[in-house]
């Protein structure tokens, strides 16, 4: 009687743990209505004392975005980001950067329950400011194609990991003298060397 009674505890405990499990796989992953964040991070920094030279870069690029249905959402990013080399303790070059633009995402293929692919098209504005004494700017008009992943860690947080510029059309224009500007179209249909030159990591937070 006491076999059975613990057999039939187990078989109630597994199946409540299954249950919890199935309940919490179908929080991963994105509904209607969702609000989500993400954004990326860097910095970095070197000192090359053999020739005195320092050098120092920082990007934020913050997103938000709004799920207009369980596959797709659209939202806007922004961008700030700077740079400095200083050579035995002078300033040889600066650099400042100010984006902002819109998108659109799309979900087409789930890896799993965690694991969420996406394709991601949309605009950018970008200016950028470079000089020490004498300050150039150069302003961009970006239209764009991507992919991207989101890894799931927990129904509320995941790992994001993109790739740029699979397709992209750059109009560029600076304020330099006897500057006409420049537009480039660019397809880039070899992922695999996009993967080892343009990708993006962050992380995602979805409400």
């Amino acid at each position: 009687m006491k076999k059975i009674i613990l057999t039939v505890a187990a078989v109630f405990v597994l199946s409540f743990a299954n249950a919890q499990d199935k309940k919490e796989a179908k929080g991963f992953g994105f509904s209607e209505g969702d609000v989500f964040v993400e954004g990326s991070l860097s910095s970095t920094s070197s000192n090359d004392k053999n020739s005195d030279t320092k050098t120092s870069t920082f990007e934020f690029n913050p997103k938000a975005g709004y799920f207009l249905s369980d596959k797709f959402a659209v939202g806007v990013e922004l961008g700030i980001g700077s740079g400095k080399t200083t050579v035995a303790g002078t300033n040889t070059s600066k650099s400042s950067n100010f984006n902002f633009g819109a998108f659109g995402r799309y979900y087409f293929l789930d890896l799993g329950q965690r694991f969420k692919t996406y394709t991601e098209f949309g605009f950018n504005v970008d200016s950028k400011k470079t000089g020490v004494s004498t300050t150039t700017t150069d302003n961009t008009f970006k239209i764009g194609a991507g992919l991207g992943l989101n890894y799931f860690a927990t129904p509320k947080l995941a790992i994001s990991f993109g790739l740029s510029d699979v397709l992209a059309y750059k109009s560029m224009k600076s304020n330099a003298t006897g500057d006409k500007g420049s537009n480039s179209m660019d397809l880039n249909l070899n992922v695999f060397n996009n993967f080892f030159t343009t990708p993006t990591f962050g992380m995602l937070y979805k409400f």
